[in-house]
């Protein structure tokens, strides 16, 4: 509520931000309101530092004998930090594949990219082109270290949110059949781009490039060179990307970002779910248990019990609560159909009467029918208030189709082989 002498009550979130940084060593007064505690008003001095957070947040061994490697952001220690993670897992016997998980990596520095392929690829490896205007404007990356391990069975996971420097990654390592991608399609990014000064302390952000990695192919998905009437532009339909080949001969295209060997339906998320997430429900009552719980168990050991999912519908007011009832809508929806095209009489209202009793939404009854995936988001909440990212991390790893998957695979040889060689005409 006050940053030294000045309320903040009421601004932005980018301007409290603004407000609370300075250089390293200055100090500042803070003036908080915490809810659910009885002495709600607290001040604290504090001194700045630079930040430094870390490219790998957490890493471990999963299901036993996988080695499992998160990596948020392609930074100049990126790199560094995934070799650290990997040397010491490699130091337990039990670890017999690794898993180097890029999901939501929005990306980040292209030299940190070709670092962190090499780790699993020969020395002088090619990982990417990147060419401008004219032939003299193209620059070739190849890895220029040692490799950590050139055979372990490797797992690289993407979706959506993987970009930039994540697909340079996870699409070389494809391209080079060195890991099995798996997740969902890619962002699609395949653009280089630099800064260069304007007068009054402005900026230029300016694409001097395009990246093409070891198989020829670029993964961007937008053309921005062919824009529609209205001047926006759309991603490249599947149907006019091209074919290209892995070093073993396997099909792989352009155009759309970074396709994965062994895709992942994570199903839909229902409006429930999504209400309790983006009207801050969990959030806010992970707030209200951390001030009435001083600690809880481990990351690894922390499970919803009975009395806290009880505890969490009791904290959702109806009254406040809102999401689609899709029964309801497409039921109505399906009477006003009926009625225009002349059904609607008395026999079928009669039934529509006895279906809407049957479809009839109860919040109690959603929510005991979506325990699990509430389960999954409550826990995820409580436990970063007491062990923040790594130890959201864990909670989220307990219930990962994903990894789920990728254990099936990393223990199978044959079908890990498999995955990794050109199909042939019989088995395509």
């Amino acid at each position: 509520v006050k940053i030294d002498n000045d309320s903040v009550t009421g601004w932005h979130s980018s301007q409290v931000s603004e407000k609370l940084k300075g250089q390293p060593g200055t100090k500042l007064q803070v003036t908080v309101k915490r809810p659910y505690v009885t002495d709600s008003i607290k001040t604290f001095d504090i001194t700045r530092r630079k930040i430094q957070l870390p490219a790998v947040p957490y890493y471990g061994v999963l299901k036993d004998n996988i080695g499992y490697i998160y990596l948020t952001s392609f930074t100049d220690k990126a790199a560094s930090e995934v070799k650290d993670a990997l040397v010491e897992l490699k130091k337990n016997p039990n670890v017999k594949s690794i898993v180097l998980d890029l999901r939501g990596n929005r990306g980040g520095l292209l030299e940190a990219a070709v670092k962190i392929v090499g780790l699993f690829v020969p020395k002088n490896t090619e990982v990417l082109r990147t060419r401008g205007k004219g032939l003299l404007n193209e620059k070739v990356y190849k890895t220029t270290s040692a490799p950590v391990d050139t055979e372990i069975p490797l797992a690289v996971l993407i979706d959506g949110g993987s970009a930039s420097s994540s697909e340079i990654t996870a699409g070389a390592l494809q391209d080079l059949d060195r890991a099995v991608i798996m997740g969902a399609r890619s962002y699609g990014k395949g653009l280089v781009q630099t800064t260069r000064p304007l007068p009054y302390d402005g900026m230029l952000k300016v694409t001097i490039a395009k990246y093409y990695i070891p198989s020829g192919r670029l993964i961007q998905a937008i053309d921005y060179s062919h824009r529609n009437p209205d001047g926006s532009v759309a991603r490249i339909p599947d149907s006019l990307t091209n074919v290209f080949t892995t070093i073993h001969g396997r099909e792989v295209r352009d155009g759309g970002g970074i396709t994965p060997d062994v895709k992942i339906d994570y199903g839909e998320v229902n409006r429930l779910t999504y209400n309790i997430v983006s009207d801050n429900w969990a959030f806010n009552y992970a707030t209200k248990y951390a001030a009435e719980h001083p600690e809880i168990a481990a990351a690894e050991d922390f499970v919803i019990t009975d009395s806290i999912f009880n505890d969490f519908k009791s904290f959702i007011d109806p009254d406040k609560f809102n999401y689609d009832k899709v029964c309801e809508s497409m039921l109505a929806a399906l009477k006003s159909t009926a009625e225009i095209e002349g059904y609607m009489n008395d026999s079928t209202k009669a039934e529509f009467a006895v279906l809407e009793g049957l479809l009839k939404h109860n919040l109690s009854h959603d929510l005991d029918n979506n325990r699990e995936d509430i389960e999954g988001i409550l826990a995820g909440e409580i436990v970063k208030r007491y062990y923040y990212q790594k130890g959201q991390v864990i909670e989220t790893l307990k219930r990962d189709v994903t990894i789920d998957s990728a254990e099936v695979i990393l223990n199978d040889k044959a079908r890990y082989n498999a995955i990794l060689s050109p199909a042939t005409k019989k088995n395509s």
